[in-house]
């Protein structure tokens, strides 16, 4: 059970039916097909601490942090032109970095090869100031956990 009802603007994450739900969007808004909603949910969940909600087979929402994103199974894409285009592609996002500031990487790359994933890169130092690793889940997406180095 959770603590307290999750909150966009307001509104009620667990509750929020489809129109208010797309009224109150603001900002940037990451949204992802995925073969399988519920799979790439547990992945979310279990290696980045995300929370879901309203999450079925055909559509999830996420949060990270006060960041919210969705996921849509491909079929729901049917009449969308993206649709065609994910539907002749096996990996997706190729080129894209879904980075992930709030994350320790140790810990996400651990969950990850539990869960068994691909792990495009070990966790390491980077001279820009963080600690990344990059990791691959099923859809072909790339997830970089980081933090930044502490300085002393």
């Amino acid at each position: 059970m959770r603590d307290e009802r999750p909150t966009l603007d307001g509104i009620d994450l667990d509750t929020v039916d489809p129109d208010t739900f797309g009224a109150g969007l603001r900002g940037l808004g990451l949204n992802l097909l995925v073969r399988d909603v519920m799979a790439q949910v547990l992945m979310l969940e279990s290696v980045f601490d995300m929370r879901s909600f309203q999450a079925t087979a055909d559509f999830a929402i996420l949060t990270y942090g006060d960041e919210v994103l969705q996921l849509h199974a491909d079929g729901t894409y049917h009449s969308h032109p993206l649709g065609a285009v994910v539907a002749a592609v096996d990996a997706r996002g190729p080129g894209v970095e879904i980075r992930l500031y709030e994350t320790d990487p140790d810990d996400a790359v651990d969950r990850a090869r539990s869960l068994g994933l691909e792990i495009l890169q070990e966790p390491a130092d980077k001279p820009h100031g963080l600690r990344e690793a990059f990791i691959i889940c099923p859809n072909g997406y790339v997830w970089a956990p980081s933090r930044p180095l502490l300085t002393g």
